[in-house]
């Protein structure tokens, strides 16, 4: 049993830390998110602020955008020049991804201050990459409405899935501390 468990120690290590640092970030997420229950910030604050600045992006590309609070839901209804497009709700805040982004860099734990940089790096890169994917969303909406089904279900989980995808790569191949040791010999 013993032999076995250090034939795989790195297999589960690798585990443990992913879904443990995940576990704690999630309910320290959740725990947030009950906090904010019934605030002024509606449905929490950074899905306010994404709302926000997803708005501010889509006028600099000359469109008039508002976010309006959904009177009978927790979101946000975007609209662009007038048309309702989109809600934004908890889940287009980034802050899911950003916690399986932090979970998986932290299973393959390098020197500390490259990882907690890296980790910095990588969340702020996935949170303007996620305010691109509303406003690419909306704007296409509003200029290709026979394209909604696509936009949302195939370019728009592209756009966030596919930079965290790239950033682990990264990681891994450049970073990560097997990497490390495997140059220094």
């Amino acid at each position: 049993m013993f032999q076995l468990f250090r034939k795989y120690r790195s297999v589960l290590q690798f585990v443990l830390i992913f879904m443990g640092s995940y576990f704690i970030f999630t309910i320290l997420y959740n725990g947030y998110l009950s906090f904010f229950e019934g605030s002024n910030y509606y449905p929490d604050f950074f899905t306010h602020l994404v709302a926000l600045q997803s708005e501010a992006v889509i006028e600099s590309f000359g469109y008039t955008s508002k976010i309006m609070v959904h009177p009978d839901e927790a979101s946000l209804q975007l609209y662009v020049n007038d048309v309702f497009l989109a809600r934004i709700v908890e889940g287009c805040n980034s802050i899911s991804i950003i916690i399986l982004f932090t979970s998986f860099i932290l299973s393959f734990f390098a020197k500390f201050k490259m990882t907690i940089l890296y980790i910095f790096t990588g969340a702020v890169l996935i949170y303007i990459a996620n305010i691109l994917r509303i406003v690419i969303l909306a704007i296409g909406i509003y200029e290709y409405p026979q394209y909604t089904s696509f936009l949302h279900t195939i370019v728009f989980p592209l756009i966030i899935y596919g930079t965290v995808f790239i950033l682990w790569i990264f990681w891994v191949r450049l970073f990560s501390k097997n990497t490390v040791d495997e140059k220094a010999i």
